[in-house]
This record gives C-alpha cells, sequence and structure tokens, in this order.
C-alpha cells in the first residue's frame, strides 16, 4: 500500500476530492432537531461540490430527504448505535427509514452476540433488516473496535456479505476505537476474496476521520484492495462530518481549522 498511499498523500487536492464524493456527511447527535438537519443538508451543497449522501437518524430522514437534490443521497441509522438484538426494533426503525424516502440503512449488526457466539440472532437480525430495506442500500456496522480479533472480525464480514450487505463499514463512531487500518484491510480482504462480491460490495470507514490526510489512508486502501475503480460513492464512502472543514479548506487553499475533538463524527 505504501505506493498507493504515497500518491494520495502527495495530492492532498486529489484525495479532498475524492474524499468529498465519497463523503456521508452525518450527524447523530441525540438532541438533533430539524434546525441542525437542515444545516448539515446546506452543508452537503458546498461550493466545491455534493457529498454523497447525508446520513441522519430515522425520525429526521423525511426532513432531510425534503430538504436535499435527488443527486445527495439520505441514509438513515437502524439499530444504532448499541446494535441491540431486538429485531423487532431494528424493523421499525428500517420501515421508518423506507417510508422516509431515504435511499440507505446502516445497520449495527448485534456485535456482543457475535463475541458471545450467537451467530443466529446475527444472522436474524441482518436478515430482517435485509427483507425490510429491499431496494436500499443496506451498510452493515461491524463495530470493529469491540470486536477487536481479526478472526471475530472476518466472521462479522462473512456473516454480513451472506446476509446481502452492499456496504461494509467498520463504526458507529460511538465507541473508544473507531475506524482503524487494521480493521479496513480485513473488511476489505473480505470484499476482495469473495468471488461474488468482489465488484459489487463497498467499504466505508467511520469515526475518527478529521483530516484530508486521515481519510488518504483509507483512499490507498481502498485502491489497493478493491481497485481504482472502486474510489467512487458507489463502492466507497468516508462516515464524518468534521473532516468536511479540512476537505474545504486544501480544496480551497486556506488554513485549515482545528479538527474536531475525540469521540466526534
Amino acid at each position: 500500500m505504501t505506493t498507493a498511499l504515497n500518491k494520495w498523500q502527495q495530492d492532498p487536492q486529489a484525495s479532498a476530492r475524492i474524499a468529498l464524493a465519497c463523503l456521508d456527511l452525518t450527524s447523530l447527535n441525540d438532541a438533533d432537531t430539524e434546525t441542525d438537519i437542515a444545516k448539515l443538508c446546506a452543508r452537503a451543497q458546498g461550493s466545491f461540490g455534493p457529498v454523497a449522501a447525508v446520513c441522519v437518524w430515522p425520525r429526521l430522514a423525511t426532513f432531510a430527504r425534503q430538504n436535499l437534490p435527488s443527486n445527495i443521497a439520505v441514509a438513515a441509522v437502524a439499530n444504532f448505535p448499541d446494535g441491540s438484538a431486538d429485531v423487532e426494533r431494528a424493523v421499525r426503525d428500517t420501515a421508518t427509514i423506507v417510508q422516509s424516502g431515504a435511499q440507505e440503512v446502516d445497520v449495527v449488526l448485534p456485535y456482543q452476540h457475535l463475541l458471545a457466539g450467537d451467530e443466529q440472532t446475527v444472522v436474524r437480525l441482518l436478515g430482517a433488516v435485509r427483507k425490510a430495506a429491499e431496494g436500499l442500500r443496506m451498510k452493515v456496522i461491524l463495530e470493529t473496535g469491540m470486536l477487536q480479533d481479526e478472526r471475530v472480525i472476518e466472521r462479522a464480514c462473512r456473516l454480513s456479505l451472506d446476509a446481502g450487505a452492499d456496504f461494509l463499514k467498520t463504526s458507529t463512531g460511538k465507541t473508544p476505537i473507531s475506524a482503524t487500518p487494521q480493521a479496513a484491510r480485513t473488511l476489505l480482504a473480505a470484499i476482495a476474496n469473495d468471488p461474488l462480491r468482489a465488484s459489487k460490495v463497498g467499504f466505508k470507514p467511520s469515526g475518527g476521520i478529521r483530516t484530508v490526510a486521515d481519510a488518504a489512508v483509507y483512499i490507498a486502501l481502498c485502491e489497493d484492495y478493491l481497485g481504482p475503480s472502486a474510489l467512487t460513492a458507489q463502492r466507497f464512502r468516508i462516515g464524518a462530518s468534521s473532516v468536511l472543514n479540512d476537505i474545504e479548506a486544501v480544496l480551497g487553499n486556506t488554513a485549515a481549522p482545528a479538527p474536531a475533538g475525540a469521540g466526534t463524527y
């Protein structure tokens, strides 16, 4: 990956353009209101071009869809952020997302059950959400910082792919460890090594990505495992909000503002 990473690091404007086009601009604060999402939707349509999607709570997905042009997708979260095994709750969240006119659902894999060896619960919940979200893009959040063990993360990837995931996503951004290059490699390898899905399923790192330099690491990894053609919003997303400040600073050739503090999207 060193050659690919050097390429993206040496051309921060190219990295910033990819990061912007593949950005899921996100607000998942408990107290979010329509006023907050209106500001988010306005930011999603900046002077340097649109983001790929805006990601919000299900209760705000209809409002987001009403305040965005059709070329910017709306994503909303299910079973978030705890990844509980409550299938009814996950399906209810998903139904709200579908009814809102959103295009994407980001669902949390029940990672605590996977850690306990209960794969049936994982399969049941992901299968129910996949059925409820027919026609929508389903991104499965593995919460790799909680799984930690590479073999367990690999198993989470396998179960998610078999359940019909369109994207494998690292994290909720709500735990102490979010996206890491090591976890990214495991997810990307799982996609690349699946002959049925290697050219279809996408990858989304999220949480803790605050600068274009941070994003460049994941851009390079995605290119290395899935090829240059995967560096589009169809196959690659970055889950963040604070990184947009640095993207705009790089593209505008201005000094970057201080990145947001730890623990934020």
